[in-house]
């Protein structure tokens, strides 16, 4: 199985970069493919999801990264 995670469960991501794996899960009848994504902050703060597509989880850390600006 390809992870993300250290033995305990943590992220391994390194500040300033990203990591992912795919997986797949069911959705009522259909199987479908979801990506789990790490980001880490040259700060060391994690965000973290799960989407469809690498795409979103993109948008939704860039979205993310917006919000902790303002």
């Amino acid at each position: 199985m390809n992870t993300i995670n250290d033995e305990r469960g943590c992220s391994v991501c390194q500040p300033g970069k990203e990591n992912y794996t795919t997986y797949n899960t069911m959705l009522g009848r259909k199987r479908v493919r979801m990506y789990q994504y790490d980001y880490r902050t040259e700060s060391g703060e994690l965000f973290s999801c799960c989407a469809p597509t690498l795409e979103a989880c993109r948008e939704k850390r860039d979205k993310w990264l917006n919000n902790k600006i303002k």
